[in-house]
Parts: structure tokens; C-alpha cells; sequence
């Protein structure tokens, strides 16, 4: 495997960040890195207001507003569930807004509820007041149907197809490896559903032969990553491996991805999980990262200030401690290139930003909300 200047479009009265470093030059771009926010815990998705503002989560449990001016309020905004249960991995995790926001001022986001013996991923979704401080009318719309110990591998990142249906990532529980292998539950899947939690007729899996029928994709470990490949239309997903393995799919429906009975990871102790790299009757992996980066967000860039990064992918990495980019080619990766490993940060997600900036999510107690801007060279001067 391969290892691997454009005015920034400003966003609405943005205001100065709080630190800009010294210019970064890269293969195909010089980029500075901004800090737009810090102090959050562990920071674990954003997403862009229409009035230039975002909603950003902090896995401990808080759903926090950035002004359109940069500022970030203090207080939390109001109306999660009372079951939400932080315990390990689990917590507040993705939010997202409905494609028709603008109108109907709905929010959804995944998170883990339950108890520290019993918990599950939950999606859930309420209307953001008019002055944001809190969440109305919240209701939970989908919840995995088995209840897992530990608190390990709950997925929970969501991408909308249109504005009728969406897709939920789930993982595998941690220890309950072999529930991958089990379409009657949704560990280890990608779930489909209606914007109302409500299971669309044409799912592949629908009917009664005892399959859930919310499942989309299966054979999965843990999917924090998922994206359309703005080149082909394709659903990309990401998904962390054990020591080694960790893999990038497009997702077909019904398609089973084959963990734990395929993979090219081995456990974390050293043993072998399985001697399949292949497996008739399961899809492979676009690519693969040995030894693991620990993938845990990911997305396509879409943006002009970075001419020659459009139609890239971005690849947040924990363990690996970088943001990686993949020059894409319609649906192949064809090189790698690491950024950002001066800074020797955990980092827990990436996004496009509507004003062409590369948003970074650090995955720390004071975690930060960094962009990368284009940066000027002496050759520009």
C-alpha cells in the first residue's frame, strides 16, 4: 500500500481565531492551522448552522453552540435525554441537521443510553429553539435491540441520503464479536431509516425471515466514519480494525463485510482472530491500514479554497495521531499523505466546511475545533 492559493470564502461575521500557526506546506497545498475553539470534553462531531455558527457535542455529554463570531456559549443547550449514559467510549456522539434545517429546525443526534451493565446506541432527534438554547420535543427514534456491558463500539455516526431517509453506523459491542456475524440484532451493522425512525419498505432485509429490517449493511466492527463520494455518488464508510485492520468500504445493500470471519487485523494480544483476509460471500475493503491509525471520522472534501484537495478524502486518526489525506480517483484510493503529526493529538473528526476551511475535532478533555486555511509562501509575495 501506498503510505502516504485560494482566498478562503469567509464564513459570516467570523471572527478572529483565538491562535493561528505558522504556515504548513504540503504535497498539494500550504495550509495554517487555526484554533476556532478549545476547552471542550472530548469533542466528538460538528455540524454548520445555516447563519454560520455550529452545533458541536462533547462525549461527555454536552451539545454546545459556536457563535457565528466564534464565540463559545457557556452554557450547554437544554433538552438531552435523561438516559444518556456516559460510561468509556460512549456518551454524546454525532449530531446532524435535517437537510430542510432552514424550515423545520430539526436536529438528530446518536448517543449511548442505558445503564453502565446495560447500554445501547440511540438516535434521537428534537427541534432547536429559536434562540438555540435548547432542544424541544426530543424523541428517541431508533434504539439497537440488544443491551451490551462495558460500554465498547457504539458506532453513531449519521449521513442523510435525501431528505426522507438517513443511515446510522453501529458497532459490534467490543466483546460481542461473534453478533457481527447475526443479522437478527444490529450489532455490527449500518442501519437504514426514515427521517422518522420509521423502517423504509425497499431495505434490503425486510420481510419475515427474522432479519432486523432496519439493517442496510452487516459484518461491520466499529463504523465511525461515512461519507458520499461526491465524485460517484458511492457511500463510503470507515471502520476500526483490532490491532491492524482497519478498513474503508462502499457500502452495497445487504452486503456483509465480513468481521470477524474475514479480516486482515489480528487481536490485540497478538493472536490470530481469523486466518481469512478473503471470504466467499463477503465484500472487501477498498483499502486498509496495518498497523492501525484507529480511524474515527472521516470526509470528502467539497470546497474551492483548495483547488487541488477537491473530490479528497480526510481520514481523522486517534492512535495514529494525524489527519490523514487520500487523493481519490472516482471510488480508489490512489496515495496517502499524513498531516498534521507535529501536533501529536488525538484526532476524533473531520469536516468540509461550508467556507471551503478543513474543520478537525481533537479528542482530548480540552479538546479544540481547529480549521486548516490556505496560507501564503514566500513564491506568493
Amino acid at each position: 500500500m501506498l503510505r502516504g492559493s485560494v482566498s478562503l470564502i469567509a464564513l459570516a461575521c467570523a471572527a478572529a481565531p483565538a491562535l493561528a500557526q505558522e504556515p504548513v506546506e504540503t504535497e498539494q497545498a500550504t495550509f495554517a492551522v487555526e484554533t476556532v475553539a478549545e476547552g471542550l470534553g472530548f469533542p466528538w462531531s460538528l455540524a454548520f448552522l445555516p447563519d454560520g455558527g455550529m452545533l458541536v457535542t462533547e462525549r461527555d455529554g454536552r451539545l454546545r453552540v459556536i457563535e457565528a463570531d466564534g464565540t463559545l456559549r457557556e452554557d450547554p443547550v437544554a433538552g438531552l435525554p435523561d438516559d444518556l449514559v456516559v460510561v468509556n467510549q460512549g456518551g454524546l456522539l454525532e449530531v446532524a441537521l435535517h437537510p430542510e434545517f432552514a424550515d423545520n429546525r430539526l436536529v438528530y443526534f446518536s448517543y449511548s443510553e442505558g445503564t453502565e451493565d446495560a447500554n445501547r446506541t440511540a438516535l434521537a432527534r428534537g427541534r432547536l429553539n429559536a434562540d438555540m438554547t435548547a432542544l424541544e420535543n426530543v424523541e428517541d427514534i431508533f434504539h439497537v435491540n440488544f443491551d451490551k456491558r462495558r460500554g465498547l463500539h457504539f458506532g453513531g455516526r449519521i449521513l442523510f441520503e435525501d431528505s426522507d431517509t438517513l443511515l446510522l453506523t453501529l458497532g459490534e459491542g467490543g466483546i460481542y464479536t461473534e453478533e457481527a456475524q447475526n443479522p437478527e440484532n444490529h450489532l455490527g451493522t449500518v442501519v437504514r431509516l426514515n427521517d422518522d425512525g420509521s423502517i423504509p419498505e425497499d431495505n434490503p432485509f425486510v420481510g419475515p425471515d427474522g432479519r432486523a429490517d432496519e439493517i442496510w449493511t452487516w459484518g461491520h466492527r466499529n463504523v465511525q466514519g461515512i461519507d458520499r463520494n461526491p465524485a460517484t455518488g458511492s457511500v463510503w464508510t470507515h471502520e476500526h480494525g483490532a490491532r491492524g485492520g482497519d478498513e474503508i468500504n462502499i457500502l452495497e445493500a445487504g452486503a456483509n463485510y465480513g468481521w470477524p470471519e474475514a479480516t486482515y487485523g489480528i487481536n490485540y494480544d497478538g493472536t490470530v482472530i481469523t486466518e481469512n483476509r478473503e471470504l466467499e460471500g463477503t465484500a472487501q475493503p477498498i483499502w486498509y491500514w496495518n498497523p492501525s491509525i484507529a480511524p474515527a471520522g472521516m470526509a470528502f472534501y467539497t470546497g474551492e479554497a483548495f483547488e487541488h484537495w477537491n473530490g479528497d478524502l480526510f481520514v481523522a486518526a486517534l492512535a495514529g495521531q494525524q489527519l490523514q489525506r487520500l487523493e481519490v480517483i472516482d471510488d480508489r484510493v490512489i496515495s496517502v499523505e499524513p498531516l498534521l503529526e507535529d501536533m501529536q493529538a488525538r484526532f476524533r473528526y473531520v469536516r468540509s466546511g461550508p467556507d471551503g476551511a478543513v474543520y478537525v475535532l481533537t479528542d482530548m478533555p480540552e479538546g479544540q475545533v481547529l480549521r486548516l486555511v490556505p496560507a501564503e509562501t514566500e513564491e506568493d509575495e
